[in-house]
């Protein structure tokens, strides 16, 4: 995983895709929001936001 995350650094850096970098994260934290509350008390209320 670390790799991966060196070389879309690496990546943008070269290309100077720096505006990619929030998006990727706003995607990795939604992602990771789903996941977590999937099983929980919160789900109903999150899937309501989408």
């Amino acid at each position: 995983m670390l790799e991966l995350l060196k070389d879309l650094w690496g990546f943008m850096k070269v290309r100077k895709k720096f505006w990619l970098a929030p998006i990727i994260l706003i995607l990795l934290l939604l992602g990771t929001l789903i996941v977590l509350s999937e099983g929980s008390a919160i789900a109903p209320f999150i899937y309501t936001l989408f």
